[in-house]
């Protein structure tokens, strides 16, 4: 697939054709990014953090981004091995000038992508991002001397501390969890998950069992942590009588569920779970995108907040919770952003919110999961033809609107509401596809909905073909 650049950063397959992410463009990406965050600093003396997920693309990937960074002149903390939101919170714990983080979070084996870290540990803005969009486009970079080569530094406490973190957050309920002695499966898709749950849940006291543990990223199943995917996760919990059961993306930034009867929370309840709890400990704002449940609005409501919602994309939300002072965030991706941590979606921290719910409330998951509101989403995709520009499908699409919509949202994509749901159509920002999700009271209602949209698109392909 081509190359995609956007603000979830440089993306693309590997070894598959000659538009992928390939050597070239990492030296020339890298060495824009190390400029930018040169030209961004008060000292010559830059240091980058860099982490990878397991996939197995990411060590050779990884060597180029070192490289390039010691011949820019900048020092490395490479931490290899190591979780997106713990790279995160690396960038500050190490005083560091930015951070790269080599994932392709969800995607399959054959992409990966390079995702860029300002100072404070944080995805770039969507300003930064153009900031940064010039240096991409110079021909030329300042390569160091010799003797002003950067050094390589191999930092092994960064998950350590980004654990001890999470449980000195005063909202935690460590000691409560600590007795409960929550029995939990992992399935950690064979990528950094395999470590990083499991330190969690040690540290949790939990009782635990992982299953595709092996940290080679050769995904066991499609690594997108969708009910669809997780059959065996579903019949690990009700084999060994778990309390729940967890499932994590190869980069650890996304998180899903599974009640202690095998069936799936949903991804979207996810963020809906962890702000129910927060929300009870702390009235406040939340901050979720376009795409995600209106049950987090509900919620916000039910305890005295405001809702707002976003782009997609996680640096939107981010910017759109710092505007709005929102106490917990994220996305219906499984993502929870919780800010007295690190503004960054984690889903070790999701764990510790969920688990200190459970033990607040007093619900098993299905329990918990019967007091929330009700919506069900359905979510399809479209392949894009690369003669069909997304945005002139979008503006032919948006002139038929059912009748029964009563307003419409054109800031990212197209979004119709209705009396009880919507649906949203949008280009993805990490792949060559439109995502038409829909969400109603009912899977038959709110499938119903995105199939109308889906004729409509390919309604309008078939013209544009034709024309």
């Amino acid at each position: 697939m081509p190359l995609l650049t956007s603000i979830s950063g440089l993306r693309g397959t590997i070894g598959v054709d000659a538009e992928g992410l390939h050597p070239p463009q990492i030296v020339r990406a890298v060495s824009a990014f190390a400029s930018w965050c040169k030209d961004n600093s008060n000292t010559s003396d830059i240091k980058i953090v860099v982490g990878r997920d397991a996939r197995p693309s990411g060590k050779w990937i990884s060597s180029i981004v070192e490289s390039t960074l010691v011949m820019m002149g900048v020092d490395v903390l490479q931490l290899d091995l190591a979780t997106t939101p713990t790279t995160e919170m690396a960038v500050r714990y190490y005083d560091a000038h930015g951070g790269i983080v080599i994932t392709a979070s969800h995607n399959p084996i054959e992409w990966n992508a390079l995702k860029f870290l300002n100072r404070a540990g944080e995805v770039l803005s969507p300003d930064d991002f153009k900031s940064l969009a010039a240096y991409l486009d110079r021909s030329t970079f300042g390569y160091a001397r010799i003797d002003s080569f950067g050094h390589v530094y191999h930092p092994t406490d960064a998950l350590d501390h980004h654990i001890c973190a999470i449980l000195s957050l005063p909202i935690v309920r460590t000691e409560a969890i600590r007795k409960r002695k929550f029995r939990i499966v992992v399935d950690a898709i064979n990528s950094v998950g395999a470590s990083a749950v499991p330190a969690l849940l040690r540290a949790l006291h939990c009782d635990y069992d992982v299953i595709n543990a092996t940290m080679d990223g050769r995904f066991a199943h499609n690594p997108e942590p969708l009910p669809e995917h997780l059959h065996e996760l579903c019949q690990r919990v009700k084999e060994v009588g778990a309390d729940l059961g967890i499932a994590v993306d190869p980069d650890v930034d996304r998180l899903v569920f599974i009640d202690e009867h095998g069936h799936p929370f949903n991804e979207e309840y996810t963020l809906v779970a962890a702000a129910d709890y927060v929300l009870s400990q702390n009235s406040g704002n939340t901050v979720s995108n376009l795409s995600s449940t209106q049950a987090l609005r509900d919620i916000t409501m039910k305890y005295g907040g405001s809702y707002a919602a976003s782009r997609v994309g996680e640096a939107n939300v981010i910017q759109l919770m710092k505007e709005t002072n929102a106490i917990i965030g994220g996305e219906g991706n499984g993502g929870v952003i919780y800010p007295p941590l690190h503004y960054g979606r984690d889903a070790l921290v999701g764990i510790a919110l969920v688990l200190s719910g459970m033990v607040h409330f007093d619900y098993t998951l299905s329990q918990w999961k019967q007091q929330l509101p009700q919506y069900v989403i359905y979510k399809t995709k479209m392949p894009l033809e690369t003669n069909v520009s997304p945005y002139t499908l979008l503006n032919r699409i948006s002139e038929k609107t059912p009748v029964d919509v009563h307003s419409i949202d054109q800031s990212d994509g197209i979004k119709w509401y209705f009396d009880d749901g919507w649906v949203h159509i949008r280009p993805s920002n990490t792949e060559p596809i439109l995502r038409i999700y829909a969400e109603a009271p009912t899977r038959a209602k709110a499938q119903k909905r995105a199939e109308t949209f889906v004729q409509y698109i390919q309604q309008e392909i078939t013209e544009i073909a034709n024309s």
